[in-house]
């Protein structure tokens, strides 16, 4: 690996720690209901926060304009205020302090000549999420403004949704910078590793899916309610699944219904991956492939505890942070997984020992 495709890829790490973090103080913003309490979009000037009394009484008027100050939190203190307002200072402050990171260091490795061929686009292409990831942010926000006393839960998904896969498509870019090392020998593990390359795929599709399943079990607070397991109003497959009409909207509205597939995609998720792990163990030519199964096997098994422990609890912020971040490395691990083994399509044309360096990854 040449000492260009290092820094890159370092810089690439730091981003995806940065999106980690941003998507934490997010989660932490929406269960302290913070969201609303900045009801301006200031790209620049909006990084300055009230730095005078006056200023904060005028931020704390603006906020008692809208629905969720008079329906929710009438008689709201001003210290109270801050509280929340901070957390979403936070959070759009660690936004812009992504771009800034993201972009000097670009300009400075696109000047030096560090970036190999045909990465470049892909990096463009990723800085563009980033300030999509901002504009969408705030239209979640304008969501809650008017005639809601939260932002909509379909908002809610599509943001959390881009921003993992900015910090999907960031990771994949940095794992395609380092040493090819190969994950098994010969031309037989090449070929059936295509097989398992696609059920790869699919766990990364599914853990992405159950992602976007828990935004909106967050924005409609359906983890407050059912806080029991395995039963759900004591049954396995409850009544009132599809009470709402027409059927399809009970997918993302139904309280009950959005809850119960969260639950479904969680044991899907467990055995799509002990069938995935069978798979592994049928291809012995597969060297060190099986214990990255079983690291992620054993991170959905602990993910899928701790989602237990958040219902049973009824949502307390620490475990479902917890449980937030683990979502996160299980997407990271299950993306890895899929890499080491698309990693051997590029090895089989060579040699064994030897290693290619200094690529752009694909997409």
């Amino acid at each position: 690996m040449s000492g260009g495709d290092r820094a890159v890829r370092i810089w690439l790490y730091v981003i995806c720690a940065l999106v980690f973090i941003m998507v934490m103080v997010g989660g932490a913003t929406r269960l302290t209901d913070s969201g609303l309490s900045i009801t301006e979009w200031k790209p620049i000037m909006g990084a300055i926060p009230p730095l005078s009394a006056a200023d904060w009484q005028d931020a704390f008027a603006k906020y008692k304009q809208i629905p969720e100050y008079s329906e929710i939190n009438q008689g709201m203190s001003l210290s109270a205020f801050k509280v929340i307002f901070w957390w979403e200072w936070g959070h759009r402050f660690l936004g812009r302090l992504v771009g800034v990171i993201f972009l000097l260091p670009l300009l400075y490795f696109w000047l030096r000549g560090m970036i190999a061929p045909g990465l470049m686009p892909r990096l463009v292409f990723l800085f563009v999420l980033g300030a999509l990831q901002g504009v969408l942010g705030w239209y979640m926000v304008m969501s809650g403004l008017v005639d809601r006393v939260d932002v909509s839960q379909y908002r809610l998904a599509a943001h959390l949704g881009l921003a993992v896969l900015i910090f999907g498509y960031g990771f994949w870019l940095a794992l395609g910078l380092g040493e090819r090392t190969g994950a098994g020998t010969g031309e037989r593990a090449h070929l059936r590793s295509r097989g398992l390359q696609l059920s790869a795929f699919g766990l990364v599709a599914l853990i992405f899916v159950q992602i976007i399943l828990g935004a909106f079990v967050a924005g409609l607070d359906a983890g407050l309610s059912h806080n029991s397991w395995p039963l759900m109003d004591g049954e396995f497959i409850p009544d009132g699944l599809g009470i709402m009409s027409p059927w399809y909207v009970n997918l993302f509205e139904n309280v009950l219904t959005v809850q119960f597939d969260h639950r479904m995609a969680a044991y899907g998720l467990l055995v799509w991956v002990l069938l995935h792990f069978f798979m592994v163990r049928q291809t012995p030519e597969l060297i060190d492939i099986p214990t990255g199964v079983r690291i992620l096997g054993g991170i959905i098994f602990v993910q899928i505890v701790l989602g237990i422990a958040t219902l049973l609890m009824h949502v307390p912020i620490s475990l479902a942070l917890l449980h937030q971040a683990a979502a996160i490395a299980t997407f990271a691990a299950g993306i890895y997984h899929f890499w080491r083994l698309s990693d051997l399509s590029s090895h089989a044309a060579v040699p064994m020992g030897e290693t290619v360096t200094g690529q752009a990854p694909p997409v």
